[in-house]
């Protein structure tokens, strides 16, 4: 067995006649509740499409399931449905609340983890904790509909359900032998101290398409024997094979219109597995030994503490299945995803950090989904469908009309945010460039495509509001996964992917500046900007005050967005000397919106308040008046984001830029004095430019690094805590806004209530600050010494503060000294049981003073960002002045063509 093998998967991925990401975990966790599967007239998503319709309604453009599995267009799909002959209804999906039945939003209600994963998916392992007794449906709706917002979510583990261990864990494995022969290994392991029944239904089926457009034939799955043939007009035809004897059942991807509208209609329909299992209804199945659903059925009697394995086979390939090959198969992958894993994680120093980093890169992987949703079809309706009503056409994302998504996306959380979100998929792609790079690249360069991007270059922000925006955090990404790539591969740098998202952000830069500077001010107005309810109101809807709102963070992005841009514009012409031109263009309008900040537009007016030494978000009134909210919240911090380095070697390769840039910044003395020392060369005759000088990167490292105001145990703060004691309150006429420090959950409405930057920690930006920090200290040197944490007397470097600020973040995964992790919070189960403690949630953020994990549970997503932090590659890719000379390739040692077992 090669170490490398799965480096050797990953060259022959993209190759037409070795497709290893042909299948993944590409099924969503939820379908149900979605914007795309809504064609209500109101826009109620989770209402239209409940969770108790979804076992007996046919999806329109997608599939979900447990442990789910599918080719990369979802047309075969594969998961498993259970039954403890308790519950009233087959355990198909997982379950959860919507945004209007939990007391904190929308939130999935199980207990369930993705553990291993390899890029290429030739070896993926989740487990699923399924009680014993009756799932409490009926108990998490009613307790968390009993609660407010000033209580915490009723969680699963709170019911008793899994108390005395009484529950069954189900492991799902999945290796490949081919692209095309994937072995699936089910083990049940009854946790509790007594016998227990259960029964196992693997299932395959195909997503219905015949049904939407007549174009698409409807496909067949029939017994053959002791297999099953599953034939499809473009995959060909599939075998399923289990090694145990079966029941097998099958029925139709349809409908069950007489139940769900009281309108004629013949099955067998979708639900027929649920109520042959659950309610003994035979009649329910189809009659012959074919559909277009199968379910293979077992039926597992175990005692306490005993396991049983169900091996199954989804192949392409001739021939009866040898099962002990099969369970060779899987234990080479196995052994397989230890070397590969082994080989990433050489230079982490313990157990516990590798355990911390290689479940992250599984969620990351895990969360892969093939998203589909074509606007033109969705706002029209489908022939022969009944038209969706008139409103929709004037309604949510009417305006994006050239929106046709249809590939395989990284997603926030499968459950809690089956679709993809603009700023959240660029923070996916750092800890991605480290397992799976051309994947990482591939997605930066899809969002950016004419079937994504508008025509007027705004990317889309996510379904529920296509037009929303989100950060400008893109370029950053595509510098970072460059970097990242160029530091990993050790060779000079794909610059052919750097050039073709630099080429499509150029337009999105544009749809900024011109869309979001009405009064081209170079001060923008971005809206809620992914911050949710950090403002004194929403800051994505027209102000209760009316006037406009002058946004700090808007504009630090911008500049940000601005220096990025530069950077790749000068790597892109120490090859091109023509992109020499785009470089000084963004250099010099990263001066504007400096200036700007600093005196909008020659009033006098500031986003930098010098009493209070930090930056605020500037209201201004219609009657002319304008008012600073002095909302001390991570708004504040983000101008230290914009920052960017450039040595004498880099500036000496592009003559042309450097010229201007020298000439503008002495014509504009007013404009270097601001925001750049660029005549007193740093560190390594390096320069900087920034948002910050010196004395004011001190004033707010002061307030950031204090543990009175944003500094945690656990991180930075979204919000300090100084506005605990002292709520920030807005009064304009009658009206009265207030801001207080919250923690925890959110007990503000605003977004439904399912985050809150009013307190916790949030990974992303957080990183952001880290990396920001280690550019600084690579103009600044060991020699720029800082207090941290503020008060203590003990000065250290940017790079040391970044080190320790990385290392509260990582933490909060690791055991402590007691052996207890942060985020598990008082969940004593989580914390000491054997079966519990060392599988790990990535959530979507923590609490802000004892780390717990808060909102969505598997937001590996940019949570999956730790796994950067853990990676020495992404430190050094970021805080590395080198010049990256051409070296022999990570990969030049990965034996090819790969020889498959």
């Amino acid at each position: 067995m090669s170490v490398n093998a799965e480096r050797a998967r990953l060259r022959e991925a993209d190759a037409p006649t070795c497709p290893w990401r042909l299948w993944g975990p590409y099924l969503s966790e939820r379908q149900w509740g979605t914007v795309r599967e809504d064609y209500s007239a109101d826009g109620s998503a989770w209402d239209y499409f409940t969770h108790d319709a979804s076992r007996s309604r046919a999806y329109r453009w997608g599939e979900d399931g447990l442990a789910g599995f599918s080719d990369d267009h979802q047309r075969l799909c594969f998961s498993l449905a259970l039954w403890n002959e308790r519950d009233p209804i087959l355990k198909e999906r997982l379950f959860g609340l919507t945004g209007s039945e939990g007391n904190h939003g929308e939130d999935v209600k199980e207990l369930y983890y993705y553990l291993d994963a390899t890029p290429t998916h030739s070896y993926l392992k989740m487990l699923y904790k399924y009680p014993h007794s009756e799932f409490p449906y009926r108990t998490l709706v009613e307790g968390n509909r009993a609660r407010g917002r000033d209580i915490p979510e009723l969680e699963l583990l709170e019911t008793g359900v899994y108390d005395e261990n009484r529950y069954f864990d189900v492991q799902v494995e999945y290796a490949k032998a081919q692209p095309d022969d994937i072995v699936i290994a089910i083990t049940v392991t009854n946790r509790g101290p007594d016998p227990a029944r259960l029964h196992v239904l693997p299932q395959a089926w195909f997503r219905n398409t015949w049904s939407w457009e007549a174009s698409h034939p409807r496909p067949m799955a029939h017994r053959d024997g002791d297999r099953i043939v599953l034939t499809h007009e473009e995959l060909g035809a599939y075998s399923l094979e289990c090694q145990a004897p079966v029941e097998w059942l099958f029925c139709e991807n349809e409908t069950n219109a007489p139940k769900l509208f009281g309108a004629p209609a013949e099955g067998p329909f979708k639900d027929a597995f649920h109520e042959y299992v659950v309610h003994g209804h035979r009649k329910a199945l189809a009659t012959e030994h074919s559909g277009t659903k199968v379910a293979a059925r077992v039926v597992l009697d175990l005692e306490g503490g005993e396991s049983q394995r169900l091996l199954l086979r989804l192949h392409r390939a001739e021939g009866a299945t040898s099962w002990s090959r099969a369970a060779r198969v899987l234990e080479r992958r196995r052994e397989e995803a230890d070397a590969f894993h082994a080989e990433l994680e050489a230079e982490i120093p313990t157990t516990d950090r590798k355990r911390v980093h290689r479940q992250a890169l599984a969620g990351m992987i895990w969360s892969q989904q093939y998203y589909e949703l074509d606007i033109p079809k969705w706002l029209q309706g489908d022939p022969g469908q009944p038209p969706p009503p008139e409103s929709r056409k004037l309604g949510r994302n009417a305006e994006w009309e050239h929106l046709n998504n249809a590939e395989v996306l990284s997603m926030p959380d499968k459950w809690e945010y089956p679709w993809y979100a603009a700023w959240d998929l660029a923070f996916h792609c750092l800890p991605l460039a480290l397992v799976d790079p051309a994947f990482a690249k591939h997605q930066l360069v899809l969002l950016t495509r004419e079937w994504y991007m508008h025509p007027s270059g705004q990317l889309p922000a996510y379904e529920w509001a296509f037009s929303d925006v989100n950060p400008p955090v893109h370029a950053w990404a595509t510098w970072r996964v460059f970097e990242i790539d160029r530091e990993r591969s050790g060779g000079p740098g794909d610059f052919e992917f750097l050039e073709r998202v630099f080429h499509k952000l150029l337009l999105n830069f544009t749809w900024w500046v011109n869309r979001k500077d009405p009064t081209g001010r170079n001060i923008f107005q971005g809206g809620f900007l992914g911050l949710d309810n950090i403002g004194v109101f929403d800051r994505s809807a027209p102000l209760p005050t009316g006037g406009q709102l002058l946004q700090s963070d808007g504009t630090s992005w911008m500049a940000m967005y601005s220096l990025n841009m530069m950077r790749i514009a000068v790597e892109l012409a120490t090859n091109n000397p023509v992109y020499q031109d785009l470089a000084t263009k963004f250099f010099e309008h990263f001066l504007y919106i400096a200036a700007a900040m600093n005196d909008i537009g020659g009033e006098g007016i500031s986003l930098w308040s010098e009493s209070d030494e930090f930056f605020y978000d500037v209201l201004c009134l219609p009657n002319g008046e304008k008012r600073p909210l002095a909302v001390r919240s991570m708004v504040g911090l983000l101008p230290l984001c914009a920052v960017e380095v450039l040595t004498e070697e880099t500036l000496a390769r592009v003559p042309e830029f450097e010229a201007r840039l020298k000439w503008f910044l002495d014509y504009r003395p007013d404009l270097a004095k601001l925001v750049s020392r660029w005549h007193e060369p740093g560190k390594g005759e390096t320069h900087l430019l920034s948002l910050l000088r010196g004395h004011r990167m001190k004033c707010v490292l002061r307030r950031m690094l204090d543990a009175a105001e944003f500094l945690s145990p656990h991180g930075v703060r979204a919000l300090s805590k100084y506005h605990e004691a002292a709520p920030y309150v807005l009064e304009v006429g009658d009206r009265r806004f207030e801001v207080g420090y919250q923690p925890g959950e959110s007990e503000s409405g605003l977004f439904g209530g399912n985050s809150n930057w009013r307190g916790p920690i949030w990974m992303p930006v957080n990183y952001l600050l880290i990396e920001s920090l280690r550019r600084f200290h690579r103009y600044y040197g060991d020699d720029f010494r800082v207090e941290h944490p503020t008060g203590s007397g003990e000065l250290r470097s940017l790079a040391e503060i970044a080190d320790e600020l990385s290392e509260r973040l990582v933490r909060l995964f690791l055991k402590d000294e007691s052996g207890r992790r942060p985020i598990f919070g008082e969940i004593e189960k989580q914390q000491t049981d054997p079966h519990f403690r060392d599988h790990l949630l990535f959530h979507e953020y923590f609490h802000g003073e004892t780390g717990r994990g808060l909102g969505a549970s598997h937001q590996t997503g940019w949570t999956g960002l730790v796994a950067a932090l853990l990676h020495p590659t992404v430190a050094r890719s970021c805080s590395s002045c080198a010049t990256h000379a051409a070296e022999e390739p990570v990969d030049s040692q990965v034996p090819s063509p790969l020889k498959h077992i």
